[in-house]
Order: C-alpha cells, then structure tokens, then sequence
C-alpha cells in the first residue's frame, strides 16, 4: 500500500483510483465459484507436453512473434497466422488496444455494467469513459454506436457473451456496432467456448468484413488454463501489424505458455467436451435455483447470476455471500448498481454445484438473523 510519502512519486491522476480487485483465491478444499474458472483440468496432451518442456527452452528467449501457437490459432478459426496476436492473458490485450488506439484524453466507449479492467485501464491512460447502460433484459441498446461516436470514442470494449449478466448479443447487433461505430470495436468474446452450438454464434467471420473488429479469445476459461496466462486476439492483419511491432512486449509469452497453448488448441476436443458438460451443469444449476426462488437469468456463459426476491429469507445478496462464504463455498457479490441484490455464480461440476444448492437449501431453512456484515475484500467492483 502507497503511503502519504509514496504518494508524492505517483502520477497525480492514479492517487485516488481504485485498481481492479481480483477474486478471492481460497484453499484447495474449497468450493470455487467465483472467478468463472473451468471446473474441469487442462487436457491431457497439455501435461505431456509441459513434460517435455527442456532446460534449453527456458534458457532461450522464447519466439517473440510466438509464431507456433499463432499458426494453431489460426488453423483453429480458418484464419491466417498474420491475423492472430499472442498476449500475456487477455487483459493484456485490452491494455495493448488501449495503448495503441486511443489518444490520452479521448473516450474508450463501454456498456455498464462490464468488466472491471476497463475503468481502470482507461483511468491508467487518462482517456474518458463513455458509459452506455445496457436495458432492463440486459439487452444493448439501438443507439450505443451513435453515443459512443457523439462522445469521440476511438475504441470500444464489450464483452459477449456479456459479463456478468451472461446475455449473449446476436451477431446482428454486434454486426451494426461494427458498421456504425467510427472507432476500433473490441469484442472481449471471453467466454464464447460456452455458446450453445445450436446458436451457430460465430463471430470470426466479422474480422473478414470489418477492418476494426478486434476479437479477443483466451485460454483461462474454456481450456482450463487460467494459471498459463494466455490470451489472443483475432483481426484483420493490419490492425494488428501496430501492436505485433510497436507497441506489445518483445517477449510478451513465455516459452512454456506458447508450447502448452499450441498443444491446448491442437487438443480442442477435449476443451470441447468440458464445454458439453459445463453447459449441462448450467441448465441444472439454474433449474435448481429457480426451484429455489431466485430469478436466473439465461446465460451463455460458464456462469449464472442469480437475483434474490425481495423479500428474501436469506437477507441480502451480500448477507448471503457471506454466509456461504463461512461454509467456505464462495461465488460473486458486486457492490454495483443493478448487482447488489444479485450473485454471480461460476457453474463448477456436478459434485460443486449440488453441495452448493444443498448448503443454499440448509441457509434458507434456518432463517439466521441477518446482521450488517462488512465485506469479504474480494467482493470490489471488478467483474469477470
């Protein structure tokens, strides 16, 4: 923590933000459903090849391009390997969009509530925030574009399927941002793996047609790779031709992230049959919370957010976020607008997600008395 003589180095403009919180990392035994995590572990053919990783490959810069796992990424999306970018995790792309797109002082256009990463990276770079709420049925308004381009916005962030509401925007509407939007339209497609496949939900082929589309796509959901820290971003070649030689790190991906992300992609069907099961586990999850009367709303992601009705014998959303955090089960409570009476739930596997409906059931039997607690430290304002 900064003290008062610290502070005196600090740039003026970070003295009072408030950096994004992550969430709380809790012990093995644990029931973790907090940070949208895969339940699941990484593929098999990842763990064989983190074995064969040799004393040369660590002693060596790794390839700075990451030219391996770009050519696996674009073979996997029909692309072609100049469309790709490999990133320290997905918030490093966000960062490199920010960096390489938006003048100091400009806006960066977003939908509220969203991720927390995109508040402070904007505040980092003193650019504007141009907020757009999104509607009642977290549906995104027909006028987004035309706010953003009234306020300046050279980039846009937005996240879809959306976090945390797990809406997910048809292709329709993100296509008519894309064509109206004047700035760079990033599409943080996050948790896109847990898209039902009947929906044929595919936005790659809108990096084809719009020369500022930007897709972002990461390793730490759908592959079970959140430890790696590997992200990527999809987009025509000369969007990204800035970003590869200018303004990413020389070595931004290590060597072994480079070699388990290839072997990551090379094996998605394995990634993709966690992807049945976690959808499955989703229909169930939020059955079983409907019975239980909360109000569930339809998600596309690894995740539900759940409201309390009012009123609720298990108090608050808060209350109840504490509450099963003292049975060490613990899920997601944002201290936000449109989210106090909510939790967002990560769907973890059959075993979790039974004893944390069975502990539910348990809270709402015995009826405690609900007294004013403060919150657990990891609850903040940062949503993913």
């Amino acid at each position: 923590m900064c003290g008062p003589e610290q502070q005196r180095w600090l740039r003026a403009h970070l003295r009072e933000l408030k950096g994004y919180v992550p969430g709380a990392q809790p012990g093995p035994q644990a029931i973790k459903l907090n940070t949208n995590e895969n339940p699941f572990p990484p593929s098999p053919a990842v763990m064989s090849a983190l074995a064969e990783i040799t004393p040369r490959s660590l002693q060596r810069y790794p390839d700075p391009m990451a030219n391996g796992f770009r050519q696996a990424a674009a073979r996997l999306h029909r692309l072609e390997p100049d469309q790709i970018i490999a990133t320290n995790g997905g918030d490093e792309l966000l960062r490199l969009a920010v960096t390489s797109f938006v003048d100091p002082g400009h806006a960066i256009g977003v939908i509220t509530p969203g991720y927390g990463v995109y508040s402070v990276l904007s505040a980092i770079h003193q650019a504007r925030l141009s907020p757009v709420p999104l509607g009642p049925d977290w549906d995104l308004p027909v006028d987004t574009a035309a706010r953003w381009n009234a306020d300046g916005a050279q980039l846009a962030l937005i996240s879809n399927p959306h976090a945390p509401s797990g809406a997910l925007f048809s292709l329709q509407a993100i296509e008519r941002l894309a064509e109206t939007f004047e700035g760079v339209l990033l599409i943080d497609e996050a948790y896109a793996d847990f898209i039902d496949p009947e929906l044929d939900h595919d936005a790659t082929q809108l990096v084809a047609r719009h020369p500022k589309v930007l897709l972002l796509r990461t390793l730490s959901k759908g592959y079970a790779l959140a430890g790696l820290r590997l992200a990527y971003g999809l987009g025509q070649a000369a969007l990204l031709a800035p970003m590869l030689q200018k303004t990413k790190d020389a070595y931004n991906v290590d060597a072994i992230a480079q070699t388990l992300g290839k072997a990551a992609l090379n094996d998605s069907a394995y990634a993709k049959s966690t992807w049945v099961k976690i959808r499955r586990e989703r229909v169930r999850l939020s059955r079983d919370l409907e019975e239980l009367g909360l109000e569930v709303a339809p998600s596309q992601t690894n995740f539900v957010l759940a409201s309390l009705p009012p009123p609720s014998r298990w108090g608050s959303a808060r209350n109840l976020h504490m509450e099963l955090h003292d049975t060490n089960i613990h899920v997601r409570w944002f201290d936000e607008e449109r989210l106090r009476d909510r939790l967002r739930i990560s769907v973890g596997t059959h075993a979790e997600n039974t004893a944390f409906v069975d502990t539910l059931r348990i809270l709402q039997q015995q009826a405690r008395p609900h007294l004013r607690r403060p919150a657990h430290r990891s609850t903040g304002t940062a949503i993913r």
